[in-house]
């Protein structure tokens, strides 16, 4: 039988200590990311949709103020990917990742950090696990705030943030930062559009939201079906010269 993924991680969330999943499937067909390896982050107990609607998945979510139990512009269809990538853990699909046997399958891909679910909600030893295998990899995470927030996931994700003045603070802070703008904000000298956006190009062919300090910032038009949630009047827009 081939192996479509791996389970990297099984065990409490660090965010809230309710069992989770950590995932790695092999193939995508996102058109924006292109063929990545993809981490999904999921409740171990409970169906990604269910967890939604019940509002439980502060274990993989977090503070993420884009859930869409909280009529956020989270643009990921829960009850396609997610609840597939569920379906397939209880039934056995994927294995427990082991060295030897599966190594070699990463050791020459690129994998996206959660596809669904924040990489904080998983510890941070496992994700950095994931990587070292891979050849590069993509990662963003909401949790800066997080009270159980471990400070190293700014070494493989971006820092997450919703307007300039969030950003601003960030990049202040020393961390690289993703930000969802409106389609007019204008850009700090230190950021850059997503090239997805301005360009049409893949993430697996850019690799820039690596973490990485050496980079500038990113930037991505609000985007998606849920868009039009995204809460502009609570957003502070600077001027920036």
């Amino acid at each position: 039988m081939k192996i479509k993924g791996f389970i990297m991680y099984d065990g409490p969330s660090v965010l809230d200590g309710s069992p989770i999943v950590s995932i790695v499937t092999l193939k995508s067909g996102n058109v924006k990311t292109g063929d990545m390896a993809q981490q999904w982050i999921i409740r171990a107990d409970i169906d990604p949709v269910k967890a939604s609607k019940q509002r439980l998945d502060d274990s993989i979510c977090g503070t993420c103020p884009h859930k869409q139990n909280h009529n956020g512009s989270c643009y990921v269809n829960i009850g396609q990917a997610p609840l597939a990538v569920f379906k397939g853990y209880k039934r056995g699909l994927y294995p427990v990742f082991d060295p030897e046997l599966h190594g070699h399958l990463l050791r020459y891909r690129k994998v996206r950090l959660g596809a669904y679910g924040d990489p904080a909600a998983v510890p941070y030893a496992y994700n950095a696990e994931v990587v070292s295998y891979c050849k590069a990899h993509t990662g963003y995470t909401h949790q800066i705030n997080h009270k159980n927030f471990d400070s190293r996931m700014a070494d493989l994700c971006m820092i997450s943030a919703d307007s300039p003045k969030q950003a601003k603070k960030y990049q202040g802070q020393g961390f690289r930062t993703f930000r969802v703008s409106n389609a007019d904000d204008t850009l700090y000298a230190n950021e850059i559009p997503c090239a997805a956006d301005s360009g049409g190009v893949q993430c697996i062919d850019c690799g820039l939201c690596d973490g990485a300090l050496n980079a500038p910032s990113i930037v991505i038009a609000v985007h998606g079906s849920r868009s039009k949630n995204f809460k502009t009047s609570n957003i502070q827009v600077l001027e920036i010269a």
